[in-house]
């Protein structure tokens, strides 16, 4: 590109150049200096715009077409730089724990927007990045602060909003002083998910997912809920519920509850944890 813009700023220079000259090599020749003291004002005038005119168009052609070359080749890196790290992404999705649903989903949605929307597609890049290494460091620690957790739920959001657009409506209801409480890692975010995919998805019209987080008695109460029904199916390995359980079992005995229920038009996922 470099080598196409020299080459065109040199032919403008020689042209302008050229140009200049012929035309007082010309005027001199057939006397035209004499003759356009004797013409009207408005002849005249309107023989420099054309001369001055013919001088600015290649400039002008000039401008544009380097600033145009200029942006086509910055997208061009954006883009190779994007699909680059779609690239790295999907050897981490390997490592990692997260549904491959979801990644499918989500790698889909980011390639789709390389080229529409470089910006977004560059952020929803920056959320799958956070939640495969968080996932990838869950199984290093047993807890991690609720407000860590919540940005990976967030994340988990952002990227869904990309494939559900408005369909998807997202609540957070939660207690600050309840961020530096201890929680099992990707914990929420594996409950968001099920309300995802067992409730938004089934629904035409899309819904509604609220997050809550705060203390009753001396407990840390977080819920996840979203717009759908149980239909029967509150206590099916589909909803991803056995490991939930399994987690709070072994990190907090029988201190720790979990239970999901229909209340009204929401399925409600409940988790209590003692408090510290």
């Amino acid at each position: 590109i470099e080598k196409i813009i020299l080459r065109l700023a040199i032919a403008v220079i020689i042209t302008t150049v050229f140009y200049s000259l012929l035309v007082m090599v010309l005027d001199q020749a057939a006397g035209f200096d004499e003759n356009r003291r004797n013409l009207p004002f408005t002849t005249r005038l309107f023989v420099n715009i054309l001369n001055l005119g013919i001088l600015i168009v290649p400039w002008v052609l000039f401008y544009y077409f380097y600033h145009y070359l200029v942006k086509s080749r910055r997208q061009q890196l954006d883009t190779l730089k994007l699909e680059a790290l779609v690239r790295d992404l999907e050897l981490k999705t390997i490592k990692s724990h997260i549904n491959p649903h979801f990644i499918f989903n989500a790698l889909n949605s980011i390639r789709a927007l390389i080229d529409e929307n470089p910006n977004r597609a560059r952020n929803a890049v920056t959320h799958l990045s956070n939640i495969l290494r968080s996932s990838m460091q869950a199984e290093k620690q047993e807890t991690v602060p609720l407000e860590r957790e919540l940005n990976i739920v967030k994340d988990y959001l952002a990227l869904e909003y990309i494939r559900f657009e408005d369909r998807l409506k997202v609540e957070y209801d939660v207690n600050d002083e309840t961020l530096s409480q201890p929680v099992p890692p990707m914990m929420l975010q594996t409950l968001v998910e099920n309300a995802i995919k067992h409730g938004i998805n089934e629904q035409m019209s899309g819904g509604v997912v609220k997050v809550t987080s705060d203390f009753k008695n001396d407990y840390h109460q977080m819920t996840v809920q979203n717009s759908g029904h149980l239909n029967g199916h509150a206590n099916s390995d589909g909803f991803g519920l056995s490991s939930t359980r399994n987690r709070l079992d072994l990190m907090f005995g029988g201190k720790a509850e979990f239970n999901i229920s229909q209340e009204g038009e929401l399925v409600v996922a409940k988790v209590l944890i003692p408090k510290t």
